[in-house]
């Protein structure tokens, strides 16, 4: 059975995502440009501005659109039948995976700010519904809700800061260790886990 068309507002949101995502994905942030994205897809700027806002607007929906595929990634590494600690590490693993394969798009997350400006409640509602999943993980190993919600902004925070190093090539300055075993010993050191001792180093091609 077909699916349902889309209403013309939801097409044309779309297309003005998608045309944003290439761009980012061409240059980054600095690429990303509300005339650019009209001229691709077809449309006069200023119907843009009348359907979506402004191009602070489009970035936000983009970025609530990459945290609704990182949410949907890590869903698919973690599983209920593993332990939680096991679940933890696939947190872990999915977030970098997820950020090295696409690095200039996840990279609007943490480059694009709107001072004075609060979270719109649908943005936060994708940004909670991700670090909701990693809340439901560490809930086994961090029973209390305060200091489980206090743990997941710590880990989110340093994942952040792992990926970020990483994906720039920065990070084998600071250490010779490879990104994935970094986030695996701070997830044991930082919860208690036992039987990660040391980091395992990169492989250098001969």
């Amino acid at each position: 059975m077909p699916r349902p068309a889309k209403a013309p507002r939801e097409d044309m949101i779309e297309k003005v995502l998608d045309a944003a995502e290439r761009a980012a994905r061409a240059g980054g942030l600095r690429a990303i440009g509300m005339r650019r994205i009209a001229s691709e897809i077809g449309y006069v700027a200023g119907s843009i501005y009348n359907t979506l806002g402004d191009l602070d607007e489009v970035i936000l929906r983009l970025n609530a659109r990459t945290l609704r595929r990182l949410r949907e990634h890590i869903a698919d590494r973690i599983s209920p039948r593993r332990d939680a600690a096991s679940n933890a590490f696939a947190v872990a693993d999915a977030y970098l995976d997820f950020v090295a394969a696409d690095p200039l798009v996840w990279s609007l997350i943490l480059e694009h700010s709107t001072p004075g400006r609060e979270f719109p409640d649908w943005y936060q509602h994708e940004l909670s519904q991700t670090t909701g999943l990693v809340d439901e993980v560490l809930k086994p190993l961090i029973p209390d809700p305060a200091e489980r919600r206090a743990a997941v902004a710590i880990l989110w925070a340093a994942l952040h800061g792992l990926a970020s190093l990483s994906s720039t090539g920065k990070l084998a300055v600071i250490n010779g260790a490879n990104p994935r075993g970094m986030a695996h010993l701070l997830i044991a050191r930082f919860l208690g886990i036992s039987g990660v001792d040391q980091l395992p180093k990169t492989r250098r091609k001969t």
